[in-house]
């Protein structure tokens, strides 16, 4: 049950310039010139440090096929090699982008990465029998060439009644793909929301239970200070 497939390289070309050093202080200069500090490693032992344009690497990471995209990076001077972005920091309050790492890609070895898994369609389950459709796994892991990444799996969910799911081993995919996650883990599920409901029943019944506890010590207190009372007096006549 998979869905359309769009590969991951680009015809993408980002232009870097080599950095002199690294360190905070470094990282600051590149930024007030209006570039993000970023380092190109990988398939070599040889790490680049450059400095990228922030807005080129921001519309590849909001693009669909986001941070999985093959793209190019071209080192002033130096290589013009094949890249991931393989990770990223913003500034959590402005948003602008703190830092990247752009590892190589060797486009004759398979490679690791989380592919999306979209659902299509409305359960049986939800509208013959009334209950409750969820997504468990947003993404799956595998394995293939880098020019084979899928953009997403879309799965078909139609056909899911109450007390059925969707797992990872039955998305369909070429045979250059291997599934890397395990084939059990569940996709999505369609779960009856009778039991919720009954859970739900239960707990406020528990809560309107405990309620009389505090008219009974009140009580017993009442009842204390009435037989307390008596004893008082007669001690007064004494």
């Amino acid at each position: 049950m998979a869905g359309e497939e769009e590969i991951m390289r680009k015809d993408i070309t980002v232009t870097a310039e080599p950095r002199q050093g690294r360190g905070k202080n470094e990282a600051r200069r590149v930024r007030a010139s209006g570039l993000a500090p970023a380092v190109v490693y990988g398939v070599t032992d040889k790490a680049v440090a450059v400095a990228v344009n922030p807005k080129e690497i921001g519309r590849i990471l909001l693009s669909r096929t986001g941070h999985n995209t093959i793209f190019n990076v071209s080192v002033t001077g130096g290589e013009n090699t094949p890249v991931m972005i393989a990770d990223w920091q913003r500034d959590p309050i402005r948003g602008n982008l703190l830092h990247v790492d752009l590892k190589r890609v060797d486009l004759n070895k398979p490679i690791t990465v989380r592919v999306p898994v979209v659902t299509r369609g409305e359960p049986k389950g939800v509208k013959m029998q009334g209950g409750l459709h969820e997504v468990v796994t947003r993404e799956i892991e595998i394995q293939c060439l880098p020019d084979e990444i899928p953009e997403e799996f879309a799965v078909d969910v139609s056909e899911l009644m109450i007390g059925q799911s969707v797992r990872a081993g039955s998305i369909a995919m070429p045979a250059s793909i291997k599934l890397v996650s395990s084939p059990d883990a569940v996709i999505s599920h369609v779960v009856t929301l009778k039991a919720e409901q009954a859970q739900a029943a239960e707990g406020a019944e528990g809560t309107v239970a405990a309620a009389p506890a505090e008219p009974e010590v009140i009580k017993k207190g009442k009842k204390e200070e009435e037989a307390a009372a008596p004893a008082a007096e007669e001690k007064k006549k004494k």
